[in-house]
């Protein structure tokens, strides 16, 4: 509901020009919205005011208000001194014209903080874009350049720093959306999805990998070729080695945020052939140490 006009500039009915002039930009001095960012109670009161001055200071709507023609809100609606409608235009709008500033002419200070504001405005910074990107785990771990194609069909060439983890956002700074006026250009934000590799997990600086190894590799050792995020490598198993025996690898984990690199924790699992073998079979049935080993012997029950 729309409130009296003389009440909400605190003028009374008989009040001149001048006075509800004076009120008025008392008033707007205090609640202007340039003047009180993200102050919404201020933002309102301030269309209130606004409302008012705008019926009172045409010598025919007050005339037919006082009358009892029209309502506080007027037959048709008000014009705004500062913003032609904030209840359906977009805040776009606030300054698109000095009229605003009309009635602050004669004071130089206001004027010269609410022009500041509309140039701001007019010259504000683009607004900043998300893409996502995927890259595979490999990449993440020794960085990697990459291309994104826009929807508009441009692209934009993204640098992938070592060491880059799962939903880490990156900013290109300048290729945002273009800004208005003067104002410098928004930021790009790229979302990084770090793919899951099935050789590769990672745990802090260090890279982990589970090897298969034969049963003959894993009892009589020998080297064999190890995966790694910067290729492969020649890896010796040590003799009689178990199923989690984890070796390491110095230097091919992860880059640290101090200098340098973790390290790859390869982790050995023994595979038996997937078609049965008559002739193990058969060592094993005869085996009769092996037989008496109990693998579990000493482990809490």
């Amino acid at each position: 509901m729309v409130q009296d006009p003389y009440t909400v500039l605190g003028v009374a009915r008989t009040a001149p020009l001048s006075e509800i002039k004076k009120a008025y930009r008392r008033l707007a001095k205090k609640l202007h919205p340039d003047l009180n960012p993200g102050d919404k109670a201020a933002e309102e009161k301030f269309k209130e005011v606004s409302v008012a001055y705008g019926l009172l200071s045409d010598p025919e709507k007050r005339l037919r208000f006082d009358a009892g023609e029209i309502d506080a809100g007027g037959a048709e609606q008000p014009k705004r001194h500062y913003y032609r409608d904030f209840a359906s235009q977009d805040q776009t709008d606030r300054y698109t014209s000095d009229a605003a500033y009309a009635d602050f002419s004669d004071d130089d200070i206001f004027a010269e903080i609410l022009r500041r504001g509309r140039e701001a405005h007019a010259n504000r910074r683009g607004e900043d874009l998300m893409y996502s990107l995927s890259i595979r785990f490999v990449e993440s771990v020794t960085g990697a350049s990459k291309r994104i194609t826009l929807p508009d069909g441009s692209t934009l060439d993204v640098t992938i720093p070592p060491g880059m983890l799962d939903g880490r956002m990156l900013r290109l700074k300048g290729k945002g959306a273009p800004g208005h006026g003067t104002g410098r250009p928004g930021d790009a934000l790229i979302q990084v999805e770090v793919l899951p590799d099935p050789r590769f997990r990672q745990e802090g600086d260090d890279v982990i990998l589970e090897l298969p190894v034969s049963l003959s590799e894993a009892i009589l050792g020998g080297e064999v070729r190890a995966p790694t995020p910067t290729g492969d490598v020649m890896l010796m198993i040590p003799g009689h080695s178990s199923s989690g025996t984890t070796l390491r690898l110095k230097g091919k984990g992860a880059p640290r945020r101090e200098g340098g690199f973790g390290d790859e924790l390869v982790r050995l699992k023994i595979v038996l052939p997937k078609r049965p073998d008559p002739e193990l079979d058969a060592f094993i049935a005869q085996w009769e140490r092996g037989k008496t080993h109990n693998p579990r012997a000493g482990e809490a029950s």
